[in-house]
C-alpha cells in the first residue's frame, strides 16, 4: 500500500510540474465595440507574463472547440463555455508551449504567453452588427480577435522583438486565416510568425461519397458574416465557404508559416470523413475512438484520407519561411500538453520534438518541413483513445 501510495505522489509531483494554472482576465472594455461572445459577455484571455530575455516577446494562442453553422446551434453553444464568458473556468492549465521553466519549453518559456477563449463559434471571423433580439446572439469573433490584439499591444506588444499568433484546431484555424491580418496590426519592426496546430481541415467527402464539412463551412461564413475576414485573393476565386478551407487559401499568406497536423487527424476522421449523418449504422463507432480497433477495410479508407490530406498540402509550398510537422499519429492538437510538446517520448519526426522543430523555424536555426511515413509505421505517436 505505501509503494503505491508513493507511485501515487510521484507522478501527482510530476504533473503540477509539468502544468500549473493561470488565471482568467475578462476584457471589459470590448464589450463597447460590440467585441463579445456569442451571448454578449465580454471576451477572457489566460496571460502569463514574459520575463527576462523574453519580456518583449509574444505568444498569443487561440483556443479551439468546433464551430456552429447556424442560429440553432448557435443557441446550443451561447450557454456553454463556447459561447459565453460566464460560463468558463477562471483557470487554465498551461504546459507544453506555454510552459514557464525551460526544460519543458526551451524556446518560448519566458515570452509573454496568452490563450484566448473561444466563445463565437466561428474560429474568431464573424462580425455581423445586427443582433435579433429574440435569440440575443452575437456573431463577433473578428471584433474579438482584433480587440484582444489591440489590448495586447496597450499592454506592451507594441514594443515587441517576437510574435508568434498560434491556435490549435479552429483556433489553429484561426492563425491560418487570420495571418496576415495579425502581421498587420503589429509594428512593421517585429518578427512575426503564425503556427497552425491541428488547423489544416480539409474539403474531403464523407465514407459515403458525400459532402459534408462543405457545406458546413459555408453555413459557418454565412451565419457568422465572415467573408470580410477571408483572403479576398480566394474570394474573388470561389465562394467564401470554400475560402475557410486552409488549402483553398494558404498559397496567398504571406507571413511565414508552420503547421503541425496529424495526417490522421482524430476530429477530422470523426467529423470531416465518417461524422454521424455518414455512419448511420455505427460501423465506424470503435474505429473513431481507438485506431487500434480499426478494419483492414477501415484502415484503407484511412490511408486514402491521408493521401488526400497530403494532397490538400500541395499548395502550401517549400518556401524556407514555411515549415510543417505532419506526423501519423491519430490524434489533435500536439502543443498544449507535455507529453506531445516536449517530454522523453514525445512524438518525433526525424528524430526531432515538436518543440525543437518549431524553436528551429522560429529563430532560424534551420528549416523543418517533414511528413511521417504511413501508419502504423511511426512508434513514437500518442495515439488519442476516447472513451
Amino acid at each position: 500500500m505505501m509503494r503505491v501510495c508513493i507511485v501515487l505522489m510521484s507522478l501527482l509531483s510530476l504533473l503540477s510540474i509539468e502544468a500549473y494554472e493561470v488565471g482568467l482576465t475578462f476584457l471589459d472594455s470590448a464589450v463597447a465595440k460590440g467585441a463579445v461572445c456569442l451571448d454578449g459577455s465580454a471576451p477572457a484571455y489566460h496571460m502569463d507574463k514574459g520575463f527576462g530575455a523574453g519580456f518583449d516577446n509574444w505568444l498569443v494562442f487561440f483556443e479551439g472547440g468546433g464551430w456552429c453553422n447556424n442560429v440553432t446551434n448557435c443557441l446550443a453553444r451561447k450557454d456553454t463555455r463556447l459561447g459565453s464568458s460566464k460560463k468558463m473556468l477562471t483557470t487554465e492549465t498551461f504546459s507544453g508551449m506555454f510552459h514557464n521553466k525551460p526544460k519543458y519549453n526551451p524556446d518560448f518559456y519566458d515570452w509573454n504567453r496568452i490563450k484566448v477563449r473561444y466563445c463565437d463559434g466561428a474560429s474568431f471571423t464573424g462580425d455581423v452588427e445586427a443582433v435579433d433580439p429574440k435569440t440575443n446572439l452575437h456573431f463577433r469573433g473578428a471584433r474579438i480577435f482584433r480587440a484582444v490584439i489591440e489590448d495586447l499591444l496597450a499592454k506592451g506588444m507594441k514594443n515587441a522583438k517576437n510574435a508568434m499568433l498560434a491556435g490549435c484546431s479552429a483556433g489553429g484555424l484561426t492563425s491560418i486565416l487570420q495571418c496576415d491580418n495579425f502581421r498587420s496590426l503589429l509594428p512593421a519592426t517585429t518578427k512575426v510568425k503564425c503556427l497552425s496546430d491541428a488547423g489544416f481541415f480539409i474539403n474531403a467527402k464523407t465514407i459515403i461519397g458525400t459532402s459534408h464539412i462543405e457545406g458546413f463551412y459555408a453555413d459557418v461564413v454565412r451565419t457568422h458574416g465572415s467573408e470580410k475576414v477571408l483572403s479576398p485573393a480566394c474570394t474573388a476565386k470561389m465562394s467564401p465557404g470554400l475560402c475557410f478551407f486552409p488549402q483553398n487559401m494558404v498559397q496567398y499568406i504571406k507571413t511565414p508559416i508552420f503547421l503541425i497536423n496529424a495526417a490522421y487527424d482524430s476530429w477530422q476522421v470523426k467529423n470531416i470523413l465518417a461524422p454521424g449523418v455518414a455512419d448511420r449504422k455505427g460501423t465506424w463507432r470503435e474505429c473513431k475512438l481507438d485506431i487500434t480497433k480499426c478494419s483492414s477495410a477501415q484502415l484503407n479508407i484511412l490511408q486514402g484520407y491521408r493521401q488526400e490530406f497530403l494532397k490538400a498540402l500541395t499548395g502550401f509550398g517549400n518556401s524556407p519561411s514555411r515549415g510543417m510537422f505532419i506526423n501519423s499519429c491519430y490524434s489533435h492538437c500536439q502543443t498544449g500538453t507535455q507529453e506531445t510538446w516536449l517530454r522523453n517520448d514525445s512524438p518525433l519526426l526525424s528524430n526531432t520534438t515538436i518543440a525543437k522543430a518549431v524553436g528551429d523555424w522560429y529563430y532560424e536555426r534551420g528549416t523543418f518541413q517533414k511528413i511521417d511515413c504511413p501508419y502504423p509505421c511511426d512508434k513514437t505517436c500518442h495515439n488519442r483513445v476516447f472513451e
